[in-house]
């Protein structure tokens, strides 16, 4: 199981330069990959029918994911670049596609792209897209984006998009791996298991975990896929302990991750400096390579 460090969106700063020394000191450590959360808006949460119970603001910073990769492709060599996850439902599918295309190519090939559908609906308002057929929409956004990463030409007639002889250049020279994550819902999960590479679960680490990993295994099978094939990530906080750390990692481990991320947001850190004391902490008590 390959380790990596989670991007402390909320709390690195603005700094170029903190932002650079902390993508280096995670690849200098060893850590697999960087996961980077997004969000392009921040909503007031009062007086909001429906109530937004997500935990970010409009004071909650965030830097956009895909110009920050392209900066940490320039800064790195080795790690892989990861949206975990990118709320694709509220982006423009081709617009997708080239922006990651072109954090692919400029990595050389580091890119994972993790998608998901979000919770702030003002985000959603704000951005021109339907909040309420995301979860649907998304299917057909993940195949487009594969059509034009790998085809020069592309004629597309969906029930949400339509491409009449167009396609991006460059183009990444591959098929972008598209993980995609979620909580339990049999809707998602189904969907996942029919058009994504990998998945990056929100379940609990303990015997209902395991019986929903089983449930979706079974799915994968169902879609004619290969459960052996197919990728599993999860994460570890570093707010729950030192003494929970190793046993944590190794839970996930168990269930059959392929990947985990440290994340040493709101563990309570007062500087970026702390974040990359943190990381190398960990790396130093659990390892970047289970």
């Amino acid at each position: 199981m390959r380790v990596g460090a989670i991007f402390p969106q909320t709390e690195i700063g603005s700094d170029p330069s903190v932002i650079r020394d902390f993508a280096q000191a995670a690849e200098a450590l060893g850590y697999s990959h960087l996961l980077a959360y997004d969000h392009v808006l921040g909503a007031v949460h009062e007086g909001r029918e429906p109530r937004l119970t997500g935990p970010y603001t409009e004071a909650t910073t965030f830097h956009e994911v895909f110009v920050l990769l392209g900066y940490l492709a320039a800064l790195t060599t080795r790690i892989e670049l990861m949206t975990g996850v990118l709320v694709l439902g509220q982006r423009q599918t081709a617009l997708v596609a080239k922006q990651a295309a072109e954090v692919d190519i400029l990595s050389r090939g580091r890119l994972r792209l993790g998608v998901g559908t979000g919770w702030n609906w003002v985000e959603y308002d704000a951005l021109n897209e339907n909040f309420h057929n995301r979860g649907v929409r998304q299917e057909e956004q993940i195949n487009l984006l594969r059509k034009l990463w790998t085809e020069p030409v592309v004629s597309f007639e969906g029930k949400y998009h339509t491409i009449d002889r167009a396609g991006i250049s460059p183009m990444p020279g591959r098929s972008i791996p598209i993980w995609v994550g979620g909580g339990t819902d049999e809707r998602l999960l189904r969907r996942a298991a029919r058009v994504a590479d990998g998945m990056i679960p929100q379940w609990p680490a303990n015997e209902k975990g395991e019986a929903i990993m089983e449930q979706f295994k079974g799915y994968l099978v169902e879609a004619g896929r290969d459960p052996e094939a197919f990728g599993f990530e999860s994460q570890v906080s570093l707010s729950a302990g030192r003494d929970k750390w190793r046993t944590h990692a190794e839970t996930w481990k168990k269930m059959g991750m392929d990947y985990v991320s440290v994340r040493t947001m709101t563990a309570g850190l007062e500087s970026p400096q702390a974040h990359i004391d943190a990381i190398r902490e960990y790396a130093e008590e659990v390892g970047t390579s289970l």
